[in-house]
C-alpha cells in the first residue's frame, strides 16, 4: 500500500492537482485580503445594513423577472407569457421576489439624510439634485443607445413587429422605475415630514372610486406616485429616528401581511404582486391598495433585519460583496432583462430549448428554467463588464494611454470635511445608491485584475470617490 501511494503521489497528474489546490488557495487568500482591505476602509459609522438591503432589492428583482418572464418562440414571433397564467399557484414567489418597496424605503432614508447632510455643510438644493440624478441616469444613455440601434436594425431586417415590441418593452421596462424614483428624489425637501398615512390614504380612495364605484381605470395611475411614496417616506421616518423600535417592524409586518392577505381573500385582488399578461386587474401595473400593504409588511421585514444585517456584515467578505453590488446597481438593473434576451435570441439557432422558448405551463418549464439562470447570470456578468464605466466613471489614464491604478496612500492626510449634521451616521451627498461616506484611506494600490474591483478601480477606493463626489 505504501508503495502504490507514493506511486500515486509522483504521478505528474497529481503534481498538477497539487499545483491547482496552490493556486486556488492563493486567489482565495487574494479575494480574502482584499475583502479586509475593503472593510478595513470602511468608516465603522457606515450602516452597511443599507447596502445590504439594497443589495437583497437588487437581487430580488433580478430573479424575479427571470422567473416570471418566458420569451416563448412561436414560429419567428418571440412572445412574452408569464409561468404565473397557467400556473396560478406559483404566485407566491412573487411575493419573494417582488421587492421595489424596499428600494424606495432605503431611497427615502439614504436621500433625506444626504439632504441633511447637503445643507449642513452649505451644500444648496440644485447642486445637491444634480449630483444624485447625474449618478441615477448616467448609465440610461448607453441602455437607450444600444436599443434604438437594434430597433433600427431589426425594423431594416423586416423582423417581426410583435417580437420587436416584446423585446423593446422587457428592455425598457425597468426605465419607469427611475422615472418615479427620480420624482420622489426631487421633491425630497417637501417629503422629510411628511406620514406615510397621507399617500396610503389616497391609495385606498383611488381603489374605492376605481374598483368599488366602478370609477375609470386611468384614475389608477394616480397610485403610481402614491403607492410609491408610501414606502419613501416611510424611509424618512426612518431618518428621523421614528423606526427604531422593533415594534416598529413587527406592526408594519404584521398589519400588511394580514391586510393583504384579507384584500386578496375577501377583495378580490390577485394574489400575484407582479402583472400577469392578459389579467384583469393588476397589482403592480400601477400599484392597487394589496400591492402597497404588501410593501409595507416587506419594509417591516426588512426594518427587523436590521440589526441581524449589520452583524453579518461585519464579515469581511460578505461586506466586499455586498459593497461591490451597490456600486454596480444600476448597471445590473438597467441590463438583466437584456442579458436574458440575449440569452434567449441567441439560443434560438439551436432550436427551441426547454425553459428558455418553450410555453411555461408545467414543473418540467420551472425546473429547466432553474438550469438557465447560471446562463442569464453569466450574460449578465458580460454586460456588467461592457457597461459599469457609466456606472463608476472610467479609470484614470497614465501618459501612455494605460490604466493608472487609483493609489490612496497611508501618509496622505485629505482635505478636511466641513462638519456633518448631529446624525450618528453620516450620508452621501452625491449617490443615489450609497448610504454613507467612506473616508478611511485605503494602504495599497489597486490591482486591475482583483475580484474585488469596481472598474479597476478598487471597491474601497470607489466608495470612497462616491462619497465625497471626487
Amino acid at each position: 500500500m505504501t508503495e502504490r501511494t507514493e506511486r500515486a503521489a509522483s504521478h505528474p497528474g497529481a503534481a498538477r492537482f497539487r499545483g491547482a489546490g496552490a493556486t486556488g488557495g492563493r486567489f482565495g487568500a487574494a479575494l480574502r485580503h482584499r475583502a479586509r482591505r475593503v472593510d478595513a476602509a470602511t468608516p465603522p459609522d457606515r450602516d452597511r445594513a443599507v447596502d445590504a438591503l439594497r443589495g437583497f432589492a437588487i437581487l430580488g428583482v433580478v430573479l424575479g423577472h427571470w422567473l416570471v418572464t418566458a420569451l416563448v418562440a412561436d414560429g419567428d414571433t418571440l412572445r412574452a407569457v408569464s409561468p404565473l397564467d397557467p400556473m396560478p399557484w406559483l404566485a407566491p414567489v412573487s411575493w419573494l421576489f417582488q421587492t421595489l418597496a424596499v428600494f424606495f424605503l432605503v431611497g427615502g432614508h439614504v436621500a433625506t439624510r444626504s439632504l441633511a447632510s447637503a445643507r449642513a455643510r452649505g451644500i444648496g438644493y440644485r447642486p445637491w439634485l444634480t449630483a444624485r440624478l447625474s449618478r441615477l441616469f448616467a448609465p440610461v444613455l448607453t441602455v437607450l443607445t444600444l436599443w434604438t440601434v437594434m430597433a433600427v436594425a431589426l425594423l431594416l431586417a423586416s423582423a417581426d413587429l410583435t417580437t420587436l415590441y416584446t423585446l423593446l418593452k422587457l428592455a425598457l421596462s425597468p426605465l419607469w422605475f427611475l422615472l418615479v424614483f427620480a420624482a420622489l428624489t426631487a421633491a425630497t425637501p417637501l417629503l422629510t415630514r411628511l406620514s406615510p398615512l397621507w399617500p396610503l390614504a389616497v391609495v385606498l380612495h383611488v381603489d374605492l372610486v376605481r374598483f368599488g364605484l366602478g370609477g375609470p381605470d386611468w384614475l389608477g395611475w394616480v397610485n403610481l406616485a402614491a403607492g410609491w411614496l408610501v414606502p419613501y417616506t416611510l424611509g424618512a421616518a426612518w431618518t428621523r429616528g421614528e423606526l427604531e423600535r422593533p415594534r416598529a417592524g413587527r406592526t408594519l409586518l404584521i398589519g400588511g401581511a394580514v391586510t393583504t392577505a384579507g384584500l386578496v381573500a375577501f377583495g378580490g385582488y390577485p394574489a400575484s404582486m407582479v402583472g400577469v399578461p392578459g389579467a384583469e386587474v393588476s397589482n403592480l401595473n400601477p400599484p392597487t391598495l394589496a400591492a402597497v400593504t404588501f410593501g409595507l409588511a416587506q419594509c417591516g421585514l426588512a426594518l427587523l433585519l436590521r440589526g441581524p444585517l449589520r452583524r453579518w456584515m461585519r464579515r469581511p467578505t460578505a461586506w466586499a460583496a455586498v459593497a461591490l453590488l451597490n456600486l454596480s446597481a444600476m448597471t445590473i438593473f438597467l441590463w438583466h432583462q437584456t442579458a436574458m434576451m440575449a440569452t434567449t435570441v441567441t439560443a434560438l439557432s439551436a432550436g427551441r430549448l426547454p425553459g428558455l422558448h418553450t410555453r411555461p405551463d408545467d414543473l418540467a418549464w420551472v425546473a429547466h428554467r432553474l438550469a438557465w439562470l447560471p446562463v442569464f447570470a453569466v450574460a449578465l456578468a458580460v454586460c456588467w463588464a461592457a457597461f459599469r464605466f457609466r456606472e463608476q466613471g472610467r479609470p484614470a489614464r497614465g501618459p501612455r494611454g494605460r490604466s493608472r491604478p487609483t493609489v490612496v496612500r497611508a501618509r496622505h492626510t485629505p482635505a478636511p470635511l466641513p462638519p456633518a449634521p448631529p446624525s450618528p451616521r453620516s450620508v452621501s451627498t452625491s449617490s443615489p445608491w450609497t448610504s454613507s461616506p467612506s473616508t478611511a484611506p485605503s494602504t495599497a494600490p489597486s490591482t486591475p485584475s482583483s475580484a474585488f474591483s469596481a472598474g479597476r478601480e478598487p471597491v474601497a477606493a470607489a466608495l470612497r470617490r462616491r462619497s465625497t463626489g471626487v
